[in-house]
């Protein structure tokens, strides 16, 4: 709730500092219509420079690039433009609570739970949930955790309360867990913590496993602990090699806009999965991402199906 207020606050008082500064410069004889002008540009400007400061930033600390993964000018236009559409989408996170509700309590064997990114919230779902569903898979569930600085490890108690109550409305076994950004390490957070019993498996995209040279540009707690050669994430994965308690995917693209180096995406423990021209926000709109995700979902489903009617058998 608090990254929408945040939000609301920003577009809202960008808005009333604006209009109030056109009123009085039109009031003194200044052209209109230059202020109308500015309105509709000013905030594809404000992505565009944005964007551009991303993607300098994981350029300069970029992980080397093999041959394969070198992009033309077309498809390097395509990198940035997918990426600004996905930043220019944001502001929609203001209205998650309108956009974004859960499931009614139903029974369902393979319930899935969305895990969002850093100073996000379940709005950044939209589109990524629409997509699943049309897929068939269902139910889906999202949660938005805070307050947005506070450390991963009250985002993994609230994922604990989160799972225990799809599993008292759904009355599945296990749940599945998706998440975007710093959501597949607050997952992580949470297996850790808390343990593998409720978790059937975990895929994770444009995850920092290993850190961000970007998280040095924000405050807070869970910033801190995922800049690179942090404590809390060298005790993370301390038992990278080790194999995991539940299956795990890392999706990343070598093409990342903000985990920079890109590598940091890799996890000894996951199947990792490599997508070239992707950026980081983009990764929630990428066909490629959305089909692997599904993928790995509908067979994660059909296992839960046959679990169940093994289970329904021997009763």
């Amino acid at each position: 709730m608090t990254t929408a207020i945040a939000l609301w606050l920003v577009i809202g008082g960008g808005v009333v500092a604006y209009v109030g500064w056109a009123a009085i410069a039109i009031a003194h004889g200044a052209e209109p219509w230059w202020y109308l002008a500015l309105a509709v540009a000013i905030y594809p400007l404000a992505v565009g420079a944005i964007t551009t400061f991303w993607f300098a930033l994981a350029w300069m600390f970029r992980a080397p690039r093999p041959p394969r993964a070198k992009l033309g000018v077309g498809a390097s236009l395509r990198l940035f433009w997918n990426e600004g559409s996905a930043i220019a989408r944001f502001p929609r996170m203001a209205l998650y609570k309108w956009l974004i509700r859960d499931p009614r309590p139903a029974p369902a064997a393979a319930p899935v739970l969305l895990l969002h990114g850093v100073l996000c919230n379940a709005g950044v779902w939209y589109g990524f949930r629409k997509d699943l569903a049309a897929r068939g898979l269902a139910p889906l569930y999202t949660l938005s955790y805070g307050p947005p600085l506070a450390s991963i490890d009250v985002f993994a108690a609230q994922v604990a309360k989160k799972i225990e109550y799809i599993r008292r409305a759904t009355g599945a076994s296990h749940v599945a867990i998706v998440g975007h950004s710093m959501g597949g390490l607050v997952a992580r957070a949470y297996l850790r913590r808390f343990g593998a019993q409720w978790v059937s498996a975990l895929i994770m995209f444009g995850a920092p496993h290993h850190g961000s040279v970007h998280a040095w540009l924000f405050p807070g707690a869970c910033l801190r602990q995922l800049r690179p050669g942090n404590p809390w994430l060298a005790e993370l994965n301390q038992n990278e090699d080790a194999e995991p308690a539940v299956p795990m995917v890392s999706i990343w693209s070598r093409h990342d806009s903000m985990v920079a180096p890109q590598t940091s995406c890799r996890l000894h423990c996951a199947r990792n999965i490599e997508v070239i021209g992707v950026g980081h926000n983009a990764l929630l709109n990428d066909e490629r991402v959305r089909t692997l995700v599904a993928g790995e979902l509908k067979r994660i489903a059909r296992e839960a199906s046959r679990r169940q009617v093994v289970g329904e058998t021997v009763a």
